[in-house]
């Protein structure tokens, strides 16, 4: 026929699109509301759906939490932190207290800033905040679109920046007995996702999950 060959073309960049598309990922932000999200401990203004981001104003944050809970699954995302900005990402955590202890914390953090000279290893970007430190960095410089992904598999928790694995994490390698009784949030094997603002200037989008068995 005289548009076969159109036909075909066309057939096969469906199919070169099909295979573009992340297999069993659910977006958690449809890009214009919070509708999934609930915030806790609020500050200012919070988080702000704007522009096809979750934007936290430097006057905002506080935790902003998923609604579902969830507890092994692969979570990607991008963000773009201001210079010396600070945040964090909550995994399988309940929606009181501080989520760095009640469940566990991946450090967001623009490390090599001056202010923050002299932190410790377990508070670097991609660190599980205060059990585990990072073991690479992969973070572009303050201001540009880095791409994030956490995957949490039983007690094995990993982070990859911008494509290199930061963090190849084994809970069960922490035996420090004053370390685990100040993270009983470790121990948890199910609870929320959120952004833990700490009063600077970052941007989410892309955000989407996968869950695992």
């Amino acid at each position: 026929m005289k548009y076969s060959w159109m036909i075909a073309l066309l057939a096969a960049g469906c199919l070169l699109a099909a295979d573009k598309v992340e297999k069993g990922f659910k977006p958690l932000f449809d890009g214009k509301t919070l509708k999934g999200w609930v915030l806790m401990r609020g500050k200012g203004p919070g988080y702000i759906a704007r522009e096809g981001t979750i934007f936290c104003p430097a006057d905002g944050g506080g935790n902003l939490f998923t609604e579902k809970e969830y507890g092994n699954f692969v979570l990607r995302f991008e963000f773009n932190v201001e210079a010396g900005g600070n945040n964090g990402v909550g995994i399988r955590s309940p929606l009181e207290g501080d989520a760095a202890y009640t469940g566990m914390e991946i450090q967001i953090l623009d490390h090599d800033h001056a202010r923050y000279k002299g932190i410790k290893p377990w508070q670097r970007h991609g660190a599980v905040y205060g059990l585990v430190a990072p073991q690479a960095d992969g973070l572009k410089p303050a201001g540009e679109w880095n791409v994030e992904e956490i995957i949490a598999d039983g007690r094995k928790i990993k982070v990859t920046v911008n494509g290199v694995l930061v963090n190849d994490a084994d809970l069960d390698s922490v035996k420090d007995e004053a370390i685990l009784k100040a993270h009983p949030g470790q121990a948890r094997t199910k609870g929320h996702i959120g952004w833990l603002g700490h009063g600077s200037k970052i941007s989410f989008r892309n955000v989407r999950i996968k869950e695992l068995p």
